[in-house]
């Protein structure tokens, strides 16, 4: 068993986010999520933290380095958001915005993490993409090319810090049973189903089961890597 580490979720609060945080925290690591509102389930500690902002991201990390007692030793940046829309009528702000949460928000985090990083010549960060930043999707032109985006931050860290003891790793989940999964009618998720080769939506523990082997002092020689949980979906991508 090795030590608890510094755990640092970001939009840790629900979905994917909050299983990677309970998953740390059982395996008996420091755990700090950041949601914009700085609340989080019963048994999880937050911070309040807007990727959007450099300011609120200084800030998060430095409550967080404060609850810890040191430097945050394991990133997942995870927060995410959505506008999908139709390419024609997509307009700048949807664009803008979800390139600004998605994937200038990651690198404000991993920015502000690698300081200590460096300091400690040691770390892990992890960045939550799709299976759309390598297959695309439809009414998904934003979307898609922030979460393909993450695959050059990560691969450009990996070089930048590598021989530091840092490594930087991109996870791309495909469909995932969640609260929006569920609601899709049942028709819907049987067409999605029947395009993935393993006929069934991912459980979120099973992305945070990745998560948790590229934070492992096991996964110490994997950096720059993108590793699929879909299912098969984006094979070849």
């Amino acid at each position: 068993m090795s030590d608890p580490r510094n755990v640092l979720v970001t939009g840790g609060n629900r979905g994917i986010g909050l299983a990677i945080a309970k998953s740390f925290v059982e395996g008996g690591d420091n755990v700090v999520v950041t949601s914009r509102s700085g609340e989080a389930p019963d048994g999880l500690t937050a911070v309040a933290g807007d990727v959007t902002s450099t300011e609120s991201v200084d800030a998060a990390f430095t409550k967080a380095e404060e609850i810890f007692g040191g430097p945050v030793q394991v990133l997942v940046a995870n927060a995410g958001i959505t506008k999908d829309g139709l390419l024609m009528r997509m307009s700048d702000d949807d664009f803008a915005d979800v390139i600004d949460t998605n994937l200038a928000g990651a690198f404000r985090c991993v920015r502000r993490a690698s300081t200590g990083m460096i300091r400690a010549r040691g770390g892990r960060i992890i960045l939550i993409s799709s299976v759309v930043g390598l297959y695309g999707g439809p009414g998904q032109a934003n979307y898609a090319a922030s979460k393909a985006g993450l695959v050059g931050l990560a691969r450009s860290v990996t070089r930048e810090l590598g021989g530091r003891g840092i490594t930087a790793n991109v996870v791309a989940p495909g469909f995932i049973e969640t609260d929006m999964t569920a609601a899709l009618p049942e028709d819907t998720q049987k067409t999605y189903k029947a395009g993935i080769p393993a006929g069934r939506f991912a459980r979120a523990d099973e992305v945070a089961a990745v998560v948790r082997f590229l934070a492992s002092d096991d996964a110490a020689y994997v950096t720059g890597a993108v590793i699929p949980v879909d299912g098969g979906l984006g094979m070849g991508h």
